[in-house]
């Protein structure tokens, strides 16, 4: 229902952008100093039949040009496609007509050789029976671990909420010898730093520890608002704790608060419930355990205080006599909080592409603070682990620019290369 990775539809999308870029690249002919530019674009009869005025961005164009002008062409007209809506929705139902069509050579092999193939699909579904349990297991291991873990995130716990004073051997830690300082400006920085100490308290523990961790990592900020940071200072602590043996595979994550004005709770859960199994109708598309749905919990708000609402005052005027009032309306505001009331799932799975959306949005923010913001979060605090985050992302990128720049290498040499035969523009 829902991988714990990226949606459909980012996938869709980056593989629409592929295609269109493929289709404008093959479409471009040099005849001499001229270039014609034509897109072919197999749409359904209802956008055939579009408004010229929605379609004036996508239409044939004769300009003088040659070498490096047109590639700097073909790229500007891919974005300003990528930008019309109904462009995309022809990329897309032509993409949703490709995916699982078969080729014809199964229905060409002899029965005998069908039957081998059904037994190796047999084999197939197996697999993903053995795979499954697998998971299952791997599940009770994270579970197992998690409680070797959890005396040292008990202990980081204590050390931001001031309730441990770590020592002096605790403390330490071997900086890199480039980053030391020399013992002149150490010595200078101490001196500083003492003054800075005197001037004002010594605050307890790691304060704000948590919400500078939400503030540094984007997934998190974009959830917050400016109303709910004076909540989170107040966040102690978050764990995770995994189902018990024999019980669903689940997992929930406890936010810790110290007492505050704005809600009663001490503790605020999120549970998400998980999948292990292939599905019976489509086996082979299993891969691994999915987030299937999840349940928030309630927030007892003080009088005044619930961020996830808010107040607004509308003028009504009576069509008779004229009068106006005032009319006071609550309604749903942006808040970190909503986090805690996530779109119910109904029986028959069925969800409008709004909830769908929050929802998938959801599983991997749980996912990801499962996984990675949990066990690394002082890294997250100081920076480091966003570093490396955006390292491999670095990296992501080389490798995809390498093999984009193999694929164009390999249509410049190869001598059968025709972009009129190509499929795409026909």
């Amino acid at each position: 229902m829902f991988a714990t990775g990226t949606g459909s539809l980012l996938n869709n999308v980056t593989r629409a952008v592929d295609v269109n870029l493929h289709l404008v690249n093959n479409c471009v002919h040099v005849e001499g100093t001229t270039q014609t530019v034509t897109l072919f674009l197999t749409c359904s009869k209802d956008q055939a039949e579009m408004d010229p005025a929605d379609m004036e961005d996508v239409e044939e164009v004769e300009e003088e040009e040659t070498g490096e002008d047109a590639n700097s062409k073909a790229r500007q007209l891919t974005v300003q496609m990528m930008q019309n809506p109904q462009v995309l929705a022809a990329l897309q139902e032509r993409l949703d007509g490709l995916v699982g069509s078969p080729s014809g050579y199964m229905e060409s092999l002899p029965k005998v050789v069908k039957r081998r193939v059904n037994a190796l699909k047999n084999l197939q579904v197996k697999c993903a029976q053995i795979e499954a349990k697998f998971y299952e297991e791997v599940h009770e291991l994270e579970r197992k671990y998690a409680a070797l873990y959890q005396p040292l995130f008990d202990k980081r716990s204590d050390i931001i909420k001031a309730a441990y004073e770590p020592t002096d051997e605790e403390c330490e830690w071997k900086a890199d010898e480039e980053e030391k300082l020399t013992e002149e400006m150490k010595e200078k920085a101490k001196v500083e730093e003492e003054k800075k100490d005197e001037e004002k308290e010594d605050p307890k523990g790691i304060p704000e520890f948590w919400l500078t961790v939400f503030k540094n990592v984007d997934l998190l900020s974009e959830m917050l608002q400016e109303h709910d940071e004076p909540i989170l200072k107040h966040l102690q602590d978050i764990k995770v704790k995994f189902s018990d043996p024999g019980q669903p595979m689940s997992f929930t994550l406890e936010f810790y608060f110290e007492p505050n004005d704005f809600f009663a709770n001490q503790v605020l859960t999120k549970t998400y419930k998980m999948r292990s199994e292939p599905d019976e109708a489509d086996p082979f598309s299993f891969d691994g355990p999915e987030i299937m749905g999840c349940t928030g919990c309630q927030i007892d708000w003080t009088k005044g205080k619930n961020v996830t609402l808010k107040t607004i005052k509308k003028k009504q005027k009576h069509k008779g006599r004229g009068t106006v009032r005032t009319i006071t309306k609550t309604v749903p505001n942006d808040s970190f909080f909503n986090f805690f009331s996530p779109p119910e799932v109904p029986e028959n799975g069925e969800l409008d592409e709004d909830s769908e959306a929050i929802l998938a949005a959801d599983f991997e923010i749980g996912h990801f603070l499962r996984e990675r913001i949990i066990p690394r979060a002082v890294l997250y605090f100081t920076g480091e682990a966003i570093e490396d985050d955006d390292d491999d992302y670095d990296e992501e990128g080389e490798e995809a620019d390498d093999e984009e720049g193999e694929e164009e290498a390999d249509e410049e040499n190869d001598p059968d290369y025709d972009p009129k035969a190509s499929d795409l523009c026909q």
